[in-house]
């Protein structure tokens, strides 16, 4: 481009997170920023309480007002790891559309702008037509007047901010031109929009979807640990996709990992890097070095500095128990009943014979004296436990008050 430009990307608000398909749109943006451009981050305090009707089958459930501001907030949270809102004249942007839908009249906007947008224009849409074409479900005229509002946006954008780019996924190709046809109409302007695609997985089922839900950016629905196994555990086929498209690594260095990868594929060293320059992007420093330590723990290094939670995200798949923590009290819990408890021995004497032989291990650390008693600093996290014999046989003991 030969100037500087200004660009936007809006966040629909219907849920307090952002998620692993939002990546694609924010990198974007970050990578315009990067290149010299000012970025706009819309979150759709205003649209967010239609709904978008695009890609779906049904009308969604209409958020209250004090949701819809509590996701607004947290996601405003989220978009600022990625992007630098302090760098001069092309800092990053946060607005909200409610801020300026928020104070129109229902009989003013449909006289100022509901004239120039032609309705024969919203029936050749997609997202449009393909909800009217169902037997099953209709079109409300709240969700028929989602495009509205959002090509209007565009229109504002451009009046307070010079705006002159909407970009968004391949989905949302049908608002985007609706926002240019709007501007050519009531500022005979001529804008433009970028679409990118969205993120699948080579089997082309969307990016992101696991078995317990969607991938959140926020540590509280998706842990550090489990997002970060994610993408360690990516198929060899998205891996090189996956780390052009959502990290700030040159072709050189991603052309250098793939070499490392195709040699020795099993080390999943590319995967390794994503995860890491992911989770660190997301969660921070300390949330990439916990889901680390908790990586670790699972593959046999010591349970040390970790959470409950974290303990728990790591050893998912093993059985626990839980005991009165004052059996920790006094001189201690017996290390050989502890392991008939955790289910690992069936009696004290096979406990003690395993101790023996050197296949008993207290958070992941060999226990070597068969008549050890565990007290409270034997506890890995706040209340756990974690005894393994042999290499994989794991069982959680939980003390409780």
């Amino acid at each position: 481009m030969e100037k500087p430009r200004t660009l936007y990307v809006g966040f629909d608000p219907t849920a307090d997170s952002l998620h692993v398909g939002h990546l694609l749109a924010v990198m974007l943006l970050r990578r315009f920023q990067q290149a010299g451009h000012r970025p706009i981050a819309l979150v759709g305090g205003a649209t967010g309480m239609i709904g978008d009707p695009s890609g779906k089958s049904a009308e969604r459930n209409l958020l209250s007002v004090d949701t819809l501001r509590a996701n607004v907030a947290a996601i405003e949270k989220q978009l600022m790891r990625f992007l630098d809102f302090d760098s001069g004249p092309n800092a990053a942007m946060l607005v909200n559309n409610h801020d300026w839908m928020g104070p129109f009249g229902f009989l003013e906007f449909l006289r100022n702008v509901g004239k120039y947008f032609p309705v024969n224009l919203m029936l050749g849409k997609d997202s449009v037509r393909s909800r009217m074409e169902r037997s099953d479900s209709g079109l409300s005229y709240t969700e028929f007047s989602y495009m509205l509002l959002q090509a209007y946006d565009f229109v504002h954008l451009y009046d307070a901010y010079g705006c002159e780019i909407q970009a968004g996924g391949s989905d949302q190709w049908g608002n985007i031109t609706a926002g240019i046809d709007l501007a050519r109409r009531m500022r005979s302007v001529q804008l433009h929009g970028l679409t990118c695609p969205l993120l699948t997985r080579s089997d082309g089922a969307k990016m992101g979807k696991t078995e317990q839900g969607a991938l959140w950016l926020a540590p509280e629905k998706t842990s550090p640990y489990r997002f970060y196994q994610y993408w360690i555990n990516l198929a060899d086929s998205d891996v090189g996709k996956c780390l052009r498209y959502l990290t700030d690594l040159t072709q050189v260095e991603i052309g250098e990992l793939e070499a490392v990868h195709a040699a020795a594929p099993e080390r999943r060293e590319a995967q390794k890097r994503l995860g890491s320059e992911l989770t660190r992007k997301v969660h921070g420093e300390e949330g990439l070095a916990s889901a680390i330590r908790a990586t670790a723990a699972l593959f046999g290094a010591e349970v040390t500095d970790l959470t409950d939670a974290e303990i728990d995200e790591a050893f998912a798949d093993a059985p626990n128990r839980e005991l009165p923590y004052e059996r920790l009290g006094g001189p201690g819990l017996p290390l050989t009943q502890a392991l008939v408890e955790a289910g690992l021995a069936r009696s004290k004497s096979e406990a003690r014979r395993t101790i023996t032989q050197g296949g008993v291990y207290i958070n992941n650390r060999r226990a070597e004296d068969p008549d050890l008693r565990l007290g409270p600093s034997a506890l890995a996290g706040e209340t756990v436990i974690v005894l393994r014999t042999g290499k994989k046989n794991y069982s959680l003991l939980k003390f409780r008050s």
